[in-house]
């Protein structure tokens, strides 16, 4: 019996890349998980499929982020294949943004309402559907906290402000024994970072050595992570950031 036999996930974002990998392990450990897409139904459906192929129960959630309304719809959809949530992943997001003098109004609005407007009222709206002890991880990034990309400025930006919702969220939830944290990874081999790392001939060499652990790391690597906070061992951490970039800010 897994570690997370019983419970049910929501994982925004889940139908590729990072988030895939975080609802696969969940899977793994036993939850029953909601795998958000926003336009890709084919991967999410995918990323179903691999759950249930390796004994886990998943569905598929689509709601565009973005949009007015947004929140609402996700958890209509949601509600229609479960009647409570016990662990919600906010990992749904726009990954760059151009250099800020080239940056226009348009983007910038569209960033932070995928990154941070709709996680605020994913949140707000599903806290009443969340029960008694439960977890909340927002997917944050090492670049909140370091100038070493600077031309993806507003998108860091929104991972600063979502490291604010984490962390004053866990004194709003605390009362009721749920958890909340960030988790910020760094350079993560995925279709997100396909033109950075595979881009030019030394593209993976430089991306690694910004490592202190000297590579580049996988989904699972974050999943682990978010496995341990969303378990039983992690019920005594809470309103953390959690610096899972392989040392890139040492």
């Amino acid at each position: 019996m897994g570690v997370l036999t019983g419970r049910t996930a929501l994982v925004t974002g889940a139908s590729r890349g990072i988030g895939r990998g975080i609802a696969e392990r969940l899977g793994r450990d036993g939850a029953r998980v909601g795998v958000h897409y926003g336009r890709n139904e084919t991967a999410a459906k995918e990323t179903v499929a691999a759950i249930e192929a390796a004994g886990g129960s998943a569905f598929a959630v689509g709601a565009e982020l973005g949009l007015p309304g947004d929140a609402e719809a996700l958890w209509a959809e949601f509600d229609r294949h479960a009647d409570g949530l016990d662990i919600l992943v906010n990992n749904a997001g726009i990954g760059n943004t151009r250099p800020i003098q080239e940056l226009d109004e348009r983007e910038y609005d569209k960033v932070f309402a995928v990154n941070v407007k709709a996680p605020l009222f994913i949140l707000k709206h599903g806290m009443t559907r969340l029960r008694d002890g439960g977890r909340v991880v927002n997917i944050s990034s090492g670049l909140a906290r370091t100038a070493v990309m600077p031309d993806n400025m507003a998108y860091a930006m929104t991972k600063g402000a979502l490291d604010v919702l984490s962390r004053d969220l866990s004194k709003v939830l605390g009362p009721r024994g749920i958890t909340v944290n960030s988790v910020a990874p760094g350079i993560i081999d995925t279709d997100n970072t396909a033109e950075l790392l595979h881009g030019s001939a030394d593209g993976w060499a430089k991306a690694a050595a910004l490592s202190a652990l000297g590579g580049v790391g996988e989904p699972a690597e974050v999943a682990d992570v978010v496995a341990f906070l969303v378990s039983d061992g992690g019920r005594w951490v809470t309103g953390s950031w959690v610096d899972v970039t392989g040392g890139s800010l040492t």
